[in-house]
């Protein structure tokens, strides 16, 4: 089975292509969104299911690897935290401004 229903890498493909999604890629990167590789994925996928090979399996695995390690070397913008603050179970200070110590 693949890693992913060969309709997931179409509609993937589809989005990629969007004038939306390319217009989002080009105001945030600077460039349009490479899609060739969620259109091969799906031609690999439909291969598969016709022809279960180790070839087809390989292809689609390593492509998914990449992906992950692609979204993996990015940074995160915002620090996670691993606890709640301390204050948390207090009561927020509505209607006041933050100045205010009363």
């Amino acid at each position: 089975q693949p890693p992913r229903t060969c309709d997931d890498y179409w509609s993937e493909f589809r989005h990629c292509k969007s004038l939306w999604n390319r217009f989002h890629n080009y105001y945030a990167h600077g460039t349009s969104p490479s899609c060739g590789q969620w259109k091969e994925d799906y031609y690999s996928c439909r291969e598969w299911e016709k022809n279960p090979g180790p070839e087809t399996k390989e292809s689609l695995q390593q492509s998914e690897r990449n992906r992950e390690a692609e979204q993996k070397k990015f940074t995160p913008v915002w620090d996670l935290r691993r606890d709640p603050p301390r204050d948390w179970h207090m009561p927020l200070h509505q209607g006041k401004s933050p100045d205010s110590q009363s």
